[in-house]
């Protein structure tokens, strides 16, 4: 048995999206019969990113397991050939078994295009939102630096989300026009459902003048999806990228009005050691953060997580479950440090 690695580049326009439905035709479901075919035998896909109906995309990442003795590397050679035009096999390569695609550390990159002329460009209407009314796409990029950075973004999340965490990061968020055509380019380390589009919908309102830039922070502070934007249409995003971060970071850190902090993982891949450093935190996102932090650590390979929490130092409470993790005071290391939950999580780590 082997795990290959596929990069998926297609055109949404036909299709029901990634995930396998009962109402269309998916991007998923051609990708399993043209395997099945190819292998005869059972295949299934895991994809990374779910893209929805009429999402485009240029690289989306796909694993599946296979008894196949076809080298990796020419499995997207024959797979194209048992693909229809509207979908490509850029890559193949073999990875670990263990490696998922939606597990591991990665910078995932979308674009959306608006097409803002006066008449529409009709080899254009499938990839381009078109927008007849003038925009200012200095303002939309005043706009979308207060997005930049770790926060809730709970008003740029459709309310069918099953995502128990608001919280994401955008690493880079530009507004480029050239020409006749917009495009905003986000770059982060994941999406709650459609809030790349409604982040182009609300930019688009800035855009229109309809909100001044700053109102982006109000909406951004509401954490609710009334105050947002509308959801742009599907055909303007593509998925750029996903590229695998294949080392950790030395240093996570994550600054806005609510909270401030540091996760060091210099000694993270050799000693299994992780240490937080929290300088401050509202008391009604502490709890949260602390859980949320760690279990990144804990994902990244820590065995033991370090706690210091500078701003109030009764704020962790021994014992205490937070998530799936217990605190003790470290006599060693001064702060805290946690370990599993036994309460929680059984012997084997798996959560029960």
């Amino acid at each position: 048995m082997k795990r290959i690695k596929l990069i998926v580049a297609y055109d949404g326009t036909n299709y029901c999206g990634w995930q396998i439905q009962n109402n269309g035709r998916t991007i998923e479901e051609v990708l399993n019969e043209a395997l099945t075919a190819l292998f005869h035998e059972k295949v299934a896909v895991i994809g990374a990113s779910r893209t929805d109906s009429g999402v485009h995309s240029d690289g989306n990442v796909a694993v599946f397991d296979t008894e196949s003795r076809m080298p990796a590397d020419k499995v997207c050679f024959a797979l194209n050939q048992r693909l229809p035009e509207d979908i490509r096999v850029l890559a193949s390569e073999e990875v670990p078994l263990t490696w998922h695609p939606r597990k591991c550390n990665c910078v995932k990159t979308y674009e959306y295009r608006i097409l803002n002329r006066k008449i529409e460009v009709p080899t254009l209407r499938l990839y381009a939102y078109f927008c007849y009314f003038p925009l200012d796409a200095e303002k939309m990029k005043q706009a979308a630096a207060y997005l930049v950075g770790e926060h809730d973004f709970t008003s740029f999340c459709a309310p069918r989300t099953q995502a128990e965490d608001m919280v994401r990061t955008i690493y880079s968020l530009d507004v480029v026009k050239t020409g006749d055509m917009i495009t905003i380019r986000v770059s982060g380390s994941g999406f709650l459902y459609n809030m790349v589009r409604i982040i182009a919908g609300t930019l688009m309102k800035v855009g229109l003048g309809v909100y001044p830039p700053e109102h982006v922070e109000e909406i951004l502070d509401a954490r609710n999806r009334a105050a947002a934007g509308p959801t742009a249409v599907a055909r303007g995003l593509t998925l750029i990228s996903l590229e695998e971060e294949t080392e950790l970071r030395p240093v996570i850190a994550a600054e806005n009005k609510e909270w401030k902090y540091s996760l060091d993982q210099t000694k993270t891949a050799k000693e299994k050691q992780s240490f937080l450093t929290i300088e401050r935190c509202v008391p009604e996102e502490f709890e949260r953060l602390l859980f949320r932090v760690v279990h990144q650590a804990v994902r990244n390979g820590a065995e033991t997580v370090y706690v210091n929490d500078q701003e109030a130092a009764g704020r962790i409470e021994a014992g205490k479950a937070y998530g799936y993790y217990v605190f003790w005071p470290s006599d060693e290391k001064g702060g805290w440090y946690v370990t599993h939950d036994a309460r929680v999580w059984g012997k084997s780590g798996e959560e029960t």
